[in-house]
């Protein structure tokens, strides 16, 4: 990309998208100049409480401005998918809100496109950023805990069930699955590859949405996964990797720590810390950048092909849950 600096559209001005752009202060070269809503009110509120010049009043006409190179896309999960593809189709890269989208499929369409387009894409999968986590694998792969056996994982909040929260709802992709099993199913994943089998019991509401879940992963070589998520009570947020010769504590909450707890067999416990930088969110606005100034179309810390891995997964556990995702439309 023959830009100087990377120039940011957020489309989706909610929470979350006010934390990550937050962070942009800690960047060089990259800007937030542009953000979207499908009400004109509330992106004009977002972008003069965080300084972004441009304000719009849909998220087409985001997409349409020159002045932007890359979207950040944080609207409801099942929209995603429409945002992604009208991005795409225009020449601009996208960094989509995880969960990626609700369906295999349509995941599946969002990558075919933007590599048949040459457009780098990327999940906001912030977990595999954090420096923690960037400690751990290196560990992993220098053979710090012998060889991986398994993985342990668990995240949970207290939502209170209210049929007219977003968290219950089908149509905004409510459900414990896409905001919170996706974290330890993506951790999984990180360490131990893509899983031969999927096991998952859990919780459905009135609403159809899933409340709770424990998922039992297989991999090659009966390694596996024992992972937990719920919107009926908090949890720890912890993570464990165990290996032949030890294991790797990751404290709570572990999808953004600050800390892992090396345990080697026959030696005294070594911690390990490694703060974030602002919010956190750096890390991987840091990565979409550097990408897209080095020309590249892929990150190598959270590839494509290891989002249509995690996203087959939560498809699998959607499917024995009985829980029928409500994907949004293709087009804006």
């Amino acid at each position: 990309m023959a830009v100087e600096t990377v120039r940011w559209g957020v489309v989706g001005p909610g929470r979350i998208a006010g934390k990550v752009v937050r962070d942009f202060v800690h960047l060089d070269r990259a800007e937030p100049v542009a953000v979207a809503s499908r009400s004109a009110a509330r992106a004009s509120a977002f972008a003069a409480e965080h300084g972004i010049p441009r304000a719009h009043g849909s998220y087409r006409a985001l997409i349409e401005d020159d002045e932007v190179d890359v979207v950040y896309i944080a609207t409801p999960h099942p929209q995603h998918r429409a945002v992604a593809l009208a991005a795409i189709a225009a020449g601009k890269a996208v960094l989509v809100e995880k969960a990626f989208t609700v369906t295999p499929a349509a995941t599946r369409e969002i990558v075919a496109a933007a590599r048949a387009a040459g457009v780098f894409a990327m999940e906001a999968m912030w977990t595999r950023f954090q420096p923690a986590i960037v400690r751990l694998r290196d560990l992993v792969a220098d053979g710090a805990i012998g060889e991986v056996r398994a993985v342990q994982a668990d995240l949970g909040v207290r939502q209170p069930v209210d049929p007219a929260d977003r968290y219950y709802d089908p149509v905004a992709g409510g459900g414990a699955l896409f905001d919170l099993t996706v974290y330890p199913i993506s951790f999984a994943q990180m360490v131990l590859g893509n899983p031969d089998s999927v096991v998952a019991r859990g919780v459905v509401t009135p609403t159809g949405v899933d409340a709770e879940e424990a998922v039992l992963l297989e991999f090659p070589g009966g390694r596996t996964a024992s992972l937990f998520a719920t919107l009926q009570c908090l949890t720890p947020g912890h993570a464990r990797v165990v290996g032949t010769d030890g294991w790797i504590d990751v404290p709570p909450r572990f999808h953004h720590p600050d800390r892992i707890v090396l345990r080697r067999t026959g030696h005294a416990p070594e911690e390990i810390v490694a703060p974030a930088t602002g919010g956190g969110y750096f890390h991987e606005l840091v990565e979409v950048t550097t990408c897209l100034l080095e020309g590249r179309t892929e990150s190598r810390v959270m590839p494509l092909d290891d989002t249509i891995a995690v996203q087959d997964v939560m498809g699998a556990v959607a499917a024995q849950l009985g829980v029928a995702p409500q994907e949004g439309p293709a087009e804006l």
